[in-house]
């Protein structure tokens, strides 16, 4: 399930994420999505959407860091 607009996103993303970082995940997600359609490609037993977060959040991660007050700042 691609998302189409960042109000889409899992609340945890919304809630504590920056709008910059919010458009990296949508991105990559929906990448990730289409790129790991077939289970063959995928890592484990990991489900299309798992797979498609852990992107996604990797994504993230490389230009953002979590803070000690749980939201997520630019590196």
């Amino acid at each position: 399930m691609p998302y189409d607009r960042l109000s889409d996103l899992p609340d945890n993303v919304r809630d504590h994420v920056p709008k910059h970082a919010q458009e990296i995940y949508k991105e990559a997600f929906n990448s990730a999505w289409d790129q790991y359609k077939d289970p063959d490609d995928r890592r484990g037993d990991a489900s299309r959407e798992e797979t498609a977060h852990r992107v996604a959040w990797a994504a993230v991660k490389d230009k953002y860091a979590k803070g000690d007050d749980g939201d997520w700042h630019a590196k």
